[in-house]
């Protein structure tokens, strides 16, 4: 049971850590970004999340994202988690590729999906086995962001306490589209210093991009840089709350 426990939490942890947004210009984002997040689950130091946001050089338009996701301590002895995840995203953050490789226990995946217009197509493979394990096509708005894009979006925007958008996502597996709220102002401690917040809440669960039942906070800088300080995620007791808390920005 622990196992399936540990498994459920870092691939919901992944895959929920960067929140899409709606459509909007990359305005006030940095050409480039690093930041880097203690993982807690259960009140147990459960691993460490490294983000690098840059903006493409030349010719080629638009950002890249890389995401590294590794499990530490007691959960890597008892699950090992070692994710990477890449997205290319147009200069308006409309998602233009992701790829990423799944190293979860004995498991190890690799997924791709490709955006185009009104479609995104998925593709996943199991390396253990070089076998194709799913391959699909959904339907999706003109502009669509991806799960880790769409954080940038997010922060592009101007969303005070209560106000509300609603935000386009898609995975390659399925679309929806999310209610993001913001809810309140909020000082939060994270890497030894209080930052002054606003705390999100995010429509993701309850049948909507996810099917199981959960709840998904998100708390931004309430300034100009509006940076992603801590995201909580709290599912069933099976799982518990997973906690992703800001220890460094560079």
């Amino acid at each position: 049971m622990l196992r399936r426990v540990l498994k459920i939490g870092a691939a919901l942890a992944l895959l929920a850590l960067f929140l899409p947004a709606a459509d909007s210009p990359a305005t006030n984002l940095p050409q480039q970004e690093s930041l880097t997040y203690d993982v807690e689950w259960r009140l147990i130091n459960a691993g460490k999340a490294h983000l690098t946001w840059t903006q493409r050089p030349g010719d080629i338009k638009g950002y890249e994202i890389k995401l590294h996701l590794e499990s530490l301590g007691l959960v890597s002895r008892l699950f090992r988690v070692s994710d990477d995840y890449t997205a290319t995203l147009h200069p308006d953050l409309c998602a233009v590729s992701t790829f990423m490789t799944a190293h979860e226990g004995s498991r190890n995946r690799e997924s791709r999906v490709s955006y185009g217009y009104r479609k995104a197509s998925y593709l996943e493979r199991d390396l253990n086995k070089n076998s194709l394990v799913l391959s699909k096509d959904v339907e999706t708005p003109v502009c669509v962001h991806d799960l880790i894009g769409g954080l940038y979006a997010l922060r592009a925007q101007d969303l005070q306490p209560g106000h509300s958008i609603q935000v386009p996502v898609s995975n390659g597996k399925r679309t929806a589209s999310l209610k993001v709220e913001a809810t309140r102002r909020e000082t939060v401690r994270a890497g030894g210093t209080d930052y002054k917040t606003i705390a999100y809440e995010i429509n993701a669960f309850n049948n909507v991009m996810y099917a199981r039942p959960g709840h998904m906070s998100l708390w931004l800088t309430d300034d100009k840089r509006k940076l992603p300080v801590q995201l909580q995620i709290r599912l069933q007791f099976a799982v518990g709350t997973i906690t992703f808390r800001l220890d460094r920005a560079e």
